[in-house]
């Protein structure tokens, strides 16, 4: 089977939103051409054949109200959550995914989700190795000096050695025999692995750089990278929500 190729198992979207945010507070709820953010979001996440579901997990009865209103499935979840990861498993235990099932975790704040680069993440797991997951794609030299930007590096066979604020690969003569790749937060676990993540407490490096995926790696958890060459826009700050308007359809007239 090609590495491309979705694996013939279900594979279940779920997207954490909350409301609270230190740099964007209610970014779900944001108009994009005449929808929320939530909505661009699950509907482009409905486009990947590969997914058999998709659904939004909340905190928040503002955020659960209106996407019922736009006919979004949507699940009330825990407030005491760390991580988005957390909030998604327990999602997928609360509409009780199977066991075999791929749990795919998509940031809420990515209104031009590529659908096929969900169809290439599930595809990894093609390989029965792979456990969990995730996307990267190349950068260039303005993005690699960013500290907001995470970068990642990997082995030979795909899988992440480690992900970074910091400049990693740093090249100490001119060039990178290895270039610098970005990370894209998208994530898939088989569900043993999900719970398994949720089980552990957070590791030293996840704490130093607030990164939690490094949870994974610092408990020998291999994690498959995938690449592709288009990087779409997420939304961090105020700054960023021009730029994902290309890519969102207008709701305006409707």
């Amino acid at each position: 089977m090609p590495e491309s190729a979705v694996p013939p198992r279900q594979a279940h979207a779920l997207i954490p939103v909350r409301y609270a945010s230190s740099r964007l507070p209610g970014k779900p709820l944001l108009p994009l051409k005449g929808r929320p953010m939530f909505y661009h979001v699950w509907r482009r996440a409905r486009l990947c054949p590969g997914l058999s579901s998709v659904t939004l997990a909340t905190d928040d009865e503002r955020i659960r109200r209106a996407a019922s209103e736009l006919d979004v499935p949507v699940l009330m979840t825990s407030p005491a959550h760390a991580s988005g990861t957390d909030r998604v498993h327990e999602a997928a235990r609360l509409l009780k995914l199977p066991r075999k099932a791929l749990i795919v975790n998509i940031q809420g704040d990515e209104p031009a989700l590529d659908p096929g680069l969900v169809s290439l993440l599930l595809g990894a797991f093609a390989d029965p190795a792979v456990e969990a997951a995730t996307a990267a794609h190349p950068l260039d030299a303005a993005d690699f000096a960013r500290v907001d930007k995470v970068k990642v590096v990997l082995d030979r066979t795909g899988d992440a050695l480690y992900f970074s604020r910091a400049l990693i690969p740093c090249a100490r003569d001119d060039g990178w025999a290895a270039p610098p790749l970005g990370h894209i937060g998208i994530y898939a676990f088989t569900f043993p692995t999900l719970e398994k993540f949720v089980g552990l407490p957070p590791s030293p490096l996840e704490r130093t750089e607030k990164l939690e995926q490094l949870r994974l790696l610092e408990n020998g958890i291999k994690m498959r990278v995938v690449l592709t060459d288009r990087a779409s826009p997420g939304v961090d700050r105020a700054e960023d929500l021009e730029a994902v308007l290309p890519y969102v359809d207008d709701y305006s007239t409707v």
